[in-house]
């Protein structure tokens, strides 16, 4: 049995008698660049997330980028993060010539440990990113009290958490802003590259509006400088009939990972943990395990495939080497990076495919035995 790490050609089947005459409908329109679709969208997901505003951008990596220059964030600000995460969380605040702090991470659910926080704070601190990472979101409620304490931004980075809850508060909620990608493998993906930014303030709304769009309110006028960052009109209509669907498919991530956890937790296996005021959806399902390069090699000799989420901390990454940091100064992090492997996950796979991969890594550990 073959079981890629992740499949888009079954949603896709499921999907195309609805999704084909939507994009004939697009193409045959001919308005291509924040369109109808685009407004619509913006509106659905605003009210999904609960906030008012949403602004559509090209990616992800544009989101928080765009964040943090809406709120004002420049050259020789220090902005908190986790050094356990994709790479853009990081790059957009070295774009913008501010500083990169970066903070260990909570072993159990790979998000930032907020009681490492607060001994970071400098006078130059005006930002936190903390990143909802594989789904599940971060502890917001010590977030925010520091946030408000010392005065400085929040940008939640959900990009990989459409859907996951905090205290019945939906990701990109909390924050000052809120950040999310629409690459083709999340939870709710476009075909191509998109991003969207969250908010409930307008000032916020109005210039990130502007700075998707050159700074420009009016054509050929500019305000300020901007980007070109805008989701189009193809993406933007197969991401509302997708998320259409969403919930149905964050359920059925949920009900994978319960079959996952409750058959691998008797094993040398650190299984996903979430606490009851969370709602955990899954992006990936990241086990924990000592042996993670002996068991990665034997589920692919069995077909099966598995990510590493991520082999190098940010901190330890050569592009990063002036900020000062060395092996050692984040130690959970660093023991993450050699730990962690993303099982298959995806809400078309089928039972059989779950118990496949859930009876290859008993007999891993069984054959050890």
């Amino acid at each position: 049995m073959q079981i890629p790490a992740f499949d888009l050609k079954r949603q896709f089947k499921n999907l195309s008698s609805e999704l084909v005459p939507l994009l004939e409908e697009v193409m045959a329109k001919g308005q291509f660049i924040l369109g109808e679709n685009v407004q619509a969208f913006e509106r659905e997901i605003a009210e999904y997330c609960g906030v008012r505003y949403a602004v559509s951008v090209a990616s992800g990596t544009d989101a928080l980028l765009l964040s943090l220059e809406a709120l004002g964030i420049g050259e020789d600000d220090e902005v908190i993060t986790t050094p356990f995460t994709f790479f853009a969380t990081s790059e957009v605040i070295s774009l913008l010539k501010a500083k990169p702090i970066f903070v260990d991470i909570d072993p159990k659910t790979f998000n930032i440990d907020p009681n490492k926080i607060e001994d970071t704070i400098t006078s130059k601190t005006k930002a936190i990113i903390p990143v909802h990472l594989f789904g599940q979101m971060a502890e917001m409620d010590d977030i925010e009290y520091l946030a408000e304490k010392y005065d400085f931004s929040i940008v939640e980075d959900a990009c990989q958490a459409i859907g996951s809850e905090y205290r019945d508060k939906k990701a990109g909620s909390i924050g000052d802003t809120g950040c999310f990608s629409f690459f083709p493998t999340k939870n709710l993906g476009a075909y191509g590259d998109g991003g969207l930014i969250t908010t409930d303030n307008e000032e916020t709304y109005e210039k990130l509006k502007l700075l998707r769009a050159h700074g420009s309110s009016k054509k050929y006028y500019h305000d300020i400088i901007g980007h070109n960052s805008r989701l189009d009109e193809i993406q933007a209509v197969i991401l509302r009939l997708k998320l259409k669907y969403l919930e149905t498919w964050l359920n059925r991530r949920i009900e994978i990972a319960n079959m996952y956890s409750e058959s691998l937790e008797k094993l040398e296996v650190s299984v996903p943990k979430s606490k009851p005021y969370m709602r955990h959806v899954y992006h990936q399902y990241v086990i924990r395990v000592k042996d993670r390069d002996d068991l990665q090699k034997f589920l692919n000799s069995r077909g099966i495939g598995t990510t590493v989420y991520y082999p190098l901390p940010l901190h330890l990454q050569k592009c990063y080497e002036n900020l000062g940091y060395k092996e050692g100064d984040f130690p959970e992090a660093e023991k993450a990076s050699k730990e962690a492997l993303a099982l298959p996950m995806w809400p078309e796979m089928a039972n059989e495919e779950v118990d496949y991969v859930i009876e290859n890594v008993k007999e891993f550990y069984n054959n050890r035995g």
